[in-house]
């Protein structure tokens, strides 16, 4: 039997993540209501969590959009609910708040929609406090990040939800070998990313804002696993060279902007992505070696693997399943050596990557996910 979702991850839209993949697929034959972010920190004084904080009541007195720009349109299938809710992880009042206002909230869609006993679906450690609310039949802990040490999180509160929810949780996905250990092996599964093959591996037109002559380009938040020193200090040795960064600014980037060819030119759309990756003539992945990157499974590992161009990064283990198909430099040195080695590679290494990845696409792995949750009960 086809079972009915509740999802509780970040904001829909927002960006691009693996739950969003794999839900908009789920989605196609079953009915899911999508939870925005209950948050994973208090907000702190400040502009930024003051803009936050505005922009999700608007969503959730107004129904717009909690994130800057709402670029992924709703599956039919799918309702989102920005809920009223105290971002306070730890906090036994703002649990019992949340509880009542976020459970009151998603009911009334969820009969609405004429939803019963639906899979309760946890990307985030908090929806902890929220488990049995719902009258699901069993929950699902996904797991995508290492919460321990990922960037702009109350780590302490954080871990300890966690712990309770992996105890609690009836299955486990984990996007990574590291972040799988942490859990009851009985009840815990592996699920690598996947990528949107059809969209990355088709040829797209060149992005109009591309640079000509050699272009160096990375996509993603700009946060602080971002190696700027590496990137910064390549650029440098490479004045012939631009290095394309497209993405939201989340930390201070002046070791970036100081270097006249390192260009900045801010997030673009997912679907827009091809056409500047398919058109540079190399992708990057410069990574600080900490924790939380050596947990990791980057979504843009598999996308710029279906472009088939050629890739320089940062040791890091998810890297090792492709090890031979991509260039690893732990240092600047290293760094612009494969950069300048990439215009002289043959061309039927780019055809090596894309075979590589054809088959780990997101309507592959939302199958995996659709047959474990339809056998809970």
């Amino acid at each position: 039997m086809t079972a009915d979702l509740i999802v509780f991850g970040e904001d829909w839209g927002r960006h691009p993540s693996s739950t969003q993949h794999l839900v908009k697929r789920l989605a196609a034959d079953r009915r899911v209501v999508w939870v925005n972010s209950i948050g994973l920190r208090r907000p702190r004084l400040g502009f930024a969590d003051l803009k936050r904080i505005v922009q999700k009541l608007r969503a959730a007195l107004f129904g717009r959009s909690g994130g800057p720009v709402e670029r992924e349109p709703v599956p039919p299938n799918l309702s989102v609910v920005a809920p009223l809710a105290l971002p306070w992880p730890g906090n036994p009042l703002a649990a019992w708040l949340n509880r009542r206002l976020v459970g009151r909230q998603v009911r009334r869609v969820m009969a609405a929609r004429g939803i019963v006993r639906p899979v309760l679906w946890a990307s985030l450690p908090t929806v902890v406090d929220l488990m049995g609310a719902f009258g699901e039949r069993a929950t699902l802990y996904y797991c995508g990040d290492d919460f321990a040490h990922l960037a702009g999180v109350d780590h302490g509160p954080v871990t300890r939800a966690e712990t309770r929810l992996a105890a609690k949780a009836d299955r486990i996905l984990a996007a990574s070998p590291a972040l799988a250990a942490r859990f009851p092996t009985a009840k815990t599964l592996m699920l690598p990313h996947g990528a949107d093959i059809a969209l990355f591996a088709a040829p797209a037109p060149r992005a109009p804002d591309l640079p000509e002559g050699p272009v160096a380009g990375f996509y993603g938040s700009l946060s602080a696993w971002l190696d700027q020193a590496l990137l910064a200090e390549a650029a440098r040795r490479l004045p012939g060279w631009t290095f394309l960064v497209i993405g939201e600014v989340r930390v201070p980037v002046e070791r970036l902007t100081s270097v006249p060819n390192v260009r900045l030119i801010g997030p673009r759309p997912h679907s827009a992505l091809p056409g500047y990756c398919q058109h540079w003539q190399v992708s990057l992945l410069p990574f600080i070696d900490n924790a939380q990157i050596r947990a990791s499974n980057p979504l843009k590992l598999r996308e710029y693997l279906a472009t088939g161009q050629p890739i320089v990064s940062t040791p890091f283990p998810a890297l090792d399943a492709y090890a031979d198909l991509i260039s690893i430099a732990p240092d600047a040195a290293g760094f612009v050596a494969a950069i300048e080695q990439s215009l002289h590679e043959p061309d039927a290494r780019r055809a090596e990557r894309r075979d590589r990845v054809r088959s780990e696409t997101w309507e592959a792995r939302a199958a995996q996910v659709a047959t474990l949750i339809d056998g809970l009960s």
